[in-house]
């Protein structure tokens, strides 16, 4: 990287702050730490003796408490390190606007169903869009639906595009997502602007009526079908999970016609759908992602990648520029293998109701492992240096230059070009070679990005995390409990199946990175054996307050005050981060719900599955969920209300461990009402105080089950379950 002179030369790209009040939050953790401590020693001096009843119990509630304690450490590991980075894109525009490396973007979609067509384009002419120039830009689209009707809405966008590219960067408009742009309340006073807005809007959803229109029918119009020749490709032997490989280059930016109607050069448009066969194991979206690496070093071959998710549009024009900062920055820049993003959403309610804002771990967590140098790859929203996800091992003399001339075929045409590239997109392209082990994504794990992303590390590379303060991509957040419960159980069983494997961090990763970043992978990897203790302490407590047992010192107890101050202090130290980020008390109260929702199912059955995998009683496999709902699903959730859904297992452990603690408050309610048993509240103060915190947190829950009548209520069949479930609990004698 030349200098070009001067004293803007010698200023870097970007810088790294420290979090405000780190050093006063270590002091707090600490008193916390004590705290935890004295409670452990309390358990341990106060078990009963053998015989007495509740023993097994005590010691339940010891394990329990070691566990949270245990796993409250490896939190702090990241809290300590939080850092935040700032990029200077105005410094880069004055050094490198004319070295701008290439850029090669990767969508991936998976099935038009899940993830319909229209929303696809939507992400695709988001990027298409960016402030950068286009001749530097190649956008690919990884198929692994094999859709005919994906690939039209793809035609259909690239001509869009053609009006789409010019009227953004004629009127400096955000976001570029057409379908988000044209969702927001504009207040339009330019008549000229006005004018384009309309009719820029009715050619969009003229496009989105065609797609939609296509996708009801199953099929595309056969005047449309002799348009292109990429259509042949389908036929009646072409399945879903059994095709050859397809890859379409739809807009060739090599070409000097290649134009929008502004007589603007367009940015490269491809389309790829690796080929399938029913006896070849495809290894989920790492295989599409490594299939998209090969085939377009065969087309376009930039230094720098960014991955998204179908549903992931982008929300900032300025972002790569952005990201070059960390790539290009003289003293730092070459020792940094890729830039992670946070994964956020544009439909989040006010209230956060199924906690999917994820604003504290973004803003904390994240930025906290992000600290150590050894961020986590998140799948979605990353920045790669090609060189290092294709399985370079950095070394010191490594220059990491990224303004040459990426390496491209300029010399055949489109059709050489996309049988070329069809090679590597075949089944066959990887048999006998590191794909997939030292090349690429690593596959073995349903959760693959955190291992690719240690795997990186591991090599002697470093990776951030960048969280700007205009979000750089969008998604659609789930809208149904059950999809939040199906995201977050197929999360915690990946990263646990990781915990149990070669890559455990504790092990693969030392000596390679830093022990807090180990620690902080462990936060995440340890989610499902974490459901133990939260089982525990949402069940044994409860039924002990039925049988008058006390697990907790009485308030009197000089033992009284670790628990209290443990019990204020986590929780307020909880309120002021997520105030601090942002977000409203209620947000942090339903935060609560869905942590003992999540724990006691999500974490607990992923728990389950990664054990059987283990005992060889069940395979992997892979879970879509859906992007869109049905309208009275959107409505209810749009007014905070809970979409409970089909009457699923996790359903019924939900309901009946929200049951349980109710008949525990109410039977115990009745001894103090009815039979004056006040000495056995002293006594009994803090199980009752749990038991009642509980209970208020499953409001909804029992809203779903006797009040409400709308489709998004608990079934009666549920209700039934549930009710003798927790009745048989309540005569489990306690020992």
């Amino acid at each position: 990287m030349g200098k070009e002179g001067g004293e803007e030369d010698a200023l870097p790209l970007f810088e790294t702050k420290e979090a405000r009040f780190r050093g006063a939050y270590k002091g707090f953790a600490s008193t916390v730490f004590v705290g935890i401590c004295l409670i452990w020693v309390y358990r341990l001096t106060h078990i009963p003796r053998v015989g007495e009843q509740g023993r097994w119990a005590w010691i339940g509630m010891f394990m329990a408490e070691l566990c949270f304690g245990l796993y409250w450490m490896l939190t702090q590991s990241c809290r300590f390190k939080v850092v935040y980075n700032h990029p200077f894109k105005e410094r880069l525009s004055y050094r490198y606007e004319k070295k701008l490396p290439n850029v090669d973007i990767f969508v991936c979609t998976a099935d038009p169903k899940m993830e319909p067509p229209t929303l696809v384009i939507n992400t695709i002419l988001s990027v298409m869009s960016y402030n950068y120039p286009p001749e530097k830009l190649s956008v690919y689209l990884s198929d692994d639906g094999g859709s005919e009707l994906t690939f039209y809405a793809l035609i259909e966008a690239s001509n869009f595009s053609k009006h789409w590219i010019p009227f953004c960067k004629k009127f400096n408009i955000k976001p570029r997502s057409p379908g988000a742009y044209f969702a927001q309340q504009i207040d339009v006073q330019n008549i000229t602007y006005a004018q384009e807005w309309l009719a820029m809007k009715n050619l969009y959803e003229e496009m989105e009526n065609r797609i939609k229109s296509a996708v009801k029918m199953g099929t595309i119009p056969k005047e449309t079908r002799d348009q292109h020749k990429g259509f042949s490709e389908w036929n009646s032997k072409v399945m879903k999970q059994d095709h050859q490989s397809i890859v379409q280059i739809i807009i060739n930016g090599m070409d000097k016609n290649a134009m929008d109607i502004d007589g603007r050069q367009l940015p490269t448009l491809v389309y790829m759908a690796r080929e399938k066969r029913l006896q070849c194991s495809h290894n989920f979206k790492a295989g599409a992602m490594n299939a998209l690496i090969r085939v377009s070093s065969m087309i376009s071959n930039a230094p720098i990648i960014l991955n998204l998710d179908c549903d992931m549009y982008a929300n900032d024009v300025n972002t790569i520029r952005e990201i070059l900062c960390f790539f290009m920055d003289e003293k730092r820049g070459h020792e940094i293998s890729f830039v992670q993003f946070p994964q956020q959403y544009n439909n989040i309610t006010k209230n956060d109701i199924y906690a999917s804002s994820y604003s504290v771990t973004n803003n904390v967590e994240l930025a906290g492992i992000g600290g150590y140098g050894a961020a986590l790859y998140c799948g979605t929203g990353c920045f790669h240096r090609r060189e290092s996800l294709c399985g370079k091992v950095y070394s010191k003399d490594y220059k990491g230059e990224l303004n040459l001339e990426a390496k491209k075929n300029n010399d055949k045409t489109v059709n050489e070009l996309e049988e070329l590239s069809k090679v590597f997109a075949n089944c066959s392209a990887e048999k006998d070679t590191q794909w997939g082990k030292n090349m690429g994504l690593i596959y073995g794990c349903p959760v693959e990005d955190i291992v690719t992303g240690l795997t990186i590390q591991c090599r002697g590379w470093k990776s951030l995390y960048y969280n700007p303060d205009r979000k750089a991509f969008l998604g659609v957040g789930p809208t149904t409990l059950d999809i939040v419960l199906i995201q977050h159980k197929r999360w915690s069983e990946g990263m646990f199946q990781i915990f149990f494997s070669k890559f455990c961090p504790f092990m693969y990763g030392q000596g390679k990175i830093k022990f807090g970043a180990q620690m902080g992978y462990c936060i995440y990897l340890l989610w499902a054996p974490i459901s133990f203790p939260t089982l525990y302490y949402v069940i044994v407590p409860s039924l002990c307050l039925l049988h008058g047992i006390s697990l907790f010192p009485q308030v009197k107890s000089i033992w009284f005050l670790p628990f209290a101050y443990v019990f204020g202090a986590r929780n307020v130290g909880s309120i002021v981060e997520a105030l601090s980020c942002g977000n409203t008390l209620k947000a942090w109260w339903n935060w609560q719900r869905m942590w003992v929702i999540q724990r006691t199912t999500s974490f607990f059955f992923g728990f389950i599955d990664t054990i059987s995998r283990k005992l060889g009683l069940s395979e992997t496999t892979f879970a879509l969920t859906t992007k869109v709902g049905a309208e009275d699903v959107l409505k209810r959730y749009r007014q905070e209300v809970i979409e409970f859904g089909s009457p699923t297992i996790m359903l019924t452990i939900i309901a009946t461990l929200a049951l349980l603690n109710l008949f525990s408050l109410i039977g115990e309610i009745r001894k103090i009402v009815l039979d004056f048993e006040f000495k056995v509240l002293d006594q009994l103060i803090m199980q009752v105080i749990l038991n009642l915190l509980l209970v208020l947190i499953n409001i909804p829950v029992y809203q779903g089950l006797f009040i409400r009548n709308d489709k998004g209520h608990i079934p009666s069949s549920v209700l039934f379950k549930s009710i003798v479930l927790a009745s048989l609990a309540c005569l489990i004698p306690i020992i």
